[in-house]
């Protein structure tokens, strides 16, 4: 039988799916792929797979693709990273028994995808694009499709989408944000883009990127022409968004458990799972938060999760009649619902470009300016956070310290050389002087030393200026330095 291409591979293969649930590392898995379909999902991809180690490691294909077989994960596109055209097909060989179409990933932006040299940072070598896509649309039984990201330029993006649909793409999934916009850096995608490429393709075009609800679905399809949309973070956050419903947690929470009895997955998996559905509820229960991040069985998860219920289910029982959602969101925090990354406080003034404009400073510098915002700081920060949760990360709220007078570091406050610790040492072992602020006290202990000396030839004590022969006492100090 020919292998059916473009319009007709979208229309009788992908049987016309309009709701796609993006590929996601580690996030969708089988056991979430079969709860997405229930409530409304059409089509799923694998996890981004690596095709050096699909190829060589036994293992990880049975673990991502060979397990069990499951005819309601259909119809299913297998994703791919890779950079050369030999691996990649020889990988796709091995998959395309158990799928309907592979995919290559040029859109992933993070940087384990620069430091493997795929993703997006392979969107400016369009001749190994070319190569690797000819070959596989040559070798392969099933459709080759890409998903992309978006060129700040839309007559370059045009020109992109072009030149892989004609080196053998049949389908194109178009994320409107450029490999720069990651993170607190994301901002708007943008659908001008998107509609662009669909307006220059013969072949089937999926849209990616400002996906929360059903009405945003919609919106897309009629704004840019699109076949379907595909949702990532807001299918993690309500894996009911394609019937257009908003559900109790954990009714999603519970059946998703239910699924990973069946077919189960690592605990990582499950885990990171619950901490987005209940992502809005961790904020209130945040020892339910930790619970959930050191439980290590899948029976340990559920009885977190089953606690989480009884604790809303309390809230939801002492509720006040006319009481409104708090924290600014639609809904209460039991009920799925989008979770509206935050994003820098300069945004490029119109979609498309590249989501930082000059003077906007890297992820770091943001993190530490939105004090308030968890979701900003880095994973230590946010543990420090759940220790003290007054203490602020904001450089303009640190207190200022004086120098030390010797090296320039923060000084001691009760030091008596107005000097860091370092210095205050180094110095107080020179004078046999003493620092009760660092807690040095050679004067004293050298002073101690000379006296039980003394005491012990029977003669009085000498002054400290006279010294003599004072073996014991400078073993004394220098042991002092050496432990301080």
């Amino acid at each position: 039988m020919p292998k059916l291409r473009g319009e007709a591979f979208w229309r009788e293969t992908l049987r016309s799916a309009h709701y796609v649930v993006a590929p996601m590392v580690d996030q969708s898995e089988l056991a979430w792929r079969l709860l997405s379909r229930r409530h409304g999902a059409q089509l799923c991809y694998t996890p981004m797979l690596h095709a050096q180690v699909f190829l060589r490691d036994a293992n990880y294909r049975r673990e991502n693709l060979y397990g069990e077989a499951c005819p309601e994960d259909r119809p299913l596109i297998v994703q791919f990273c890779a950079n050369d055209p030999e691996v990649f097909v020889q990988a796709a060989l091995l998959a395309q028994d158990y799928c309907d179409a592979i995919d290559l990933n040029l859109g992933c932006p993070q940087m384990i995808a620069k430091r493997g040299h795929y993703g997006a940072f392979l969107q400016e070598e369009w001749d190994l694009l070319q190569r690797m896509i000819l070959l596989a649309n040559e070798k392969l039984s099933v459709p080759i499709t890409c998903k992309i990201r978006v060129f700040p330029d839309i007559d370059k993006t045009v020109k992109y989408a072009q030149m892989l649909e004609k080196a053998g793409c049949q389908l194109l999934t178009v994320h409107g944000r450029t490999k720069e916009q990651k993170g607190p850096l994301a901002g708007v995608a943008s659908w001008e883009h998107i509609q662009a490429v669909r307006k220059a393709v013969n072949i089937p075009v999926f849209a990616n990127g400002n996906i929360q609800c059903l009405s945003d679905v919609e919106e897309c399809i009629r704004k840019t022409g699109v076949h379907g949309v595909m949702s990532a973070e807001g299918n993690l956050h309500n894996p009911a968004l394609f019937e257009g419903r908003n559900p109790l947690v954990w009714e999603m929470a519970e059946e998703y458990l239910e699924i990973v009895r069946k077919y189960p997955c690592p605990l990582s998996y499950v885990r990171a799972h619950l901490f987005k559905l209940w992502h809005h509820t961790l904020q209130v229960y945040q020892q339910l938060r930790e619970e959930l991040a050191k439980v290590k069985t899948l029976e340990g998860i559920i009885d977190v999760n089953r606690e989480l219920k009884l604790r809303c289910q309390e809230e939801i029982a002492n509720q006040k009649e006319g009481e409104k959602p708090k924290e600014g969101l639609p809904f209460f925090h039991w009920i799925c619902q989008p979770y509206i990354r935050p994003g820098p406080k300069e945004r490029c003034r119109e979609n498309g470009e590249s989501g930082t404009e000059k003077g906007v400073r890297g992820k770091r510098a943001l993190e530490e300016e939105e004090d308030g915002n968890s979701e900003l700081l880095s994973k230590n920060k946010q543990k420090k956070k759940l220790r003290n949760p007054n203490k602020s990360f904001d450089p303009s709220l640190k207190p200022k310290y004086a120098k030390c007078d010797q090296c320039g570091n923060p000084k001691g406050n009760k030091c008596v050389f107005n000097m860091c610790r370092g210095c205050c040492k180094k110095r107080a072992f020179k004078e046999v002087a003493d620092c009760p602020g660092h807690g040095l006290l050679f004067k004293t202990k050298y002073e101690k030393s000379l006296s039980w000396q003394h005491s012990q030839r029977g003669i009085q004590t000498p002054e400290i200026s006279q010294r003599g022969d004072a073996e014991v006492g400078e073993r004394a100090v220098l042991k002092e330095a050496g432990d301080s």
